[in-house]
C-alpha cells in the first residue's frame, strides 16, 4: 500500500481538530512569503514545520510536503535555467564577428530574422511561465486540503524528506 493511501486512511479514522488544519494550511500559504522575503518560501515551512512538527503526524506530513515541493521547483528551476542560459548566449554571439570587430560603429538590429536558438529560449521562458502558475496553483489546492482536514501530494515531487 502506498504510504501516502495509507496516511490519508489514518487521517481520516482519526480526529483533527482545528489548530492542526490551521497550521497545516499556515505551512502551506507561508510559501507565498517569498514575495515578500527573499527565499521565504524555504524558510516559512521551515520554521512553522519544525515547530509544530511534534504536535501531530498530520502537521508533520504536510510540512515535509510543502518543504519538499519547493526544493523541488527550485531544482526544476535550476536545471531550466542551466538548459536556458547556454542558448541565449550562443544566441547573442552568434551576432558578434571577432575577427572585424570595430567598436559599437558597425552594431546592426535584424528584427527581420530571428534565430531559432531564439525561439527555444522563448519555449523554456514559456515553460517557466506556466510552471509558476502550476506552482501557485498547487499551493492554493494543497492549503485548501489542509484546511479540510485532508492529505495532498504535490504533483512532480521528489521526497527530499521522508
Amino acid at each position: 500500500m502506498d504510504i501516502y493511501l495509507y496516511k490519508q486512511l489514518l487521517y481520516t479514522f482519526k480526529m483533527i481538530d482545528n489548530h492542526q488544519k490551521n497550521i497545516a494550511t499556515f505551512i502551506h500559504l507561508s510559501t507565498f512569503s517569498r514575495f515578500i522575503i527573499p527565499f521565504g518560501n524555504f524558510i516559512g515551512p521551515i520554521i512553522l514545520w519544525t515547530i509544530n512538527k511534534e504536535k501531530s503526524e498530520f502537521i508533520d506530513a504536510h510540512g515535509k510536503q510543502a518543504i519538499n515541493f519547493q526544493i523541488s521547483i527550485l531544482l526544476y528551476a535550476v536545471i531550466l535555467g542551466a538548459l536556458t542560459i547556454p542558448f541565449f548566449i550562443f544566441n547573442l554571439l552568434s551576432h558578434i564577428d571577432f575577427l572585424d570587430f570595430n567598436g559599437f560603429d558597425n552594431v546592426h538590429i535584424n528584427i527581420g530574422k530571428p534565430s531559432p536558438l531564439l525561439y527555444i529560449t522563448g519555449g523554456f521562458g514559456v515553460l517557466a511561465i506556466i510552471g509558476f502558475i502550476l506552482e501557485l496553483i498547487f499551493i492554493v489546492v494543497a492549503s485548501l486540503k489542509a484546511r479540510d482536514g485532508e492529505f495532498y501530494k504535490y504533483p512532480l515531487t521528489i521526497n527530499f524528506l521522508k
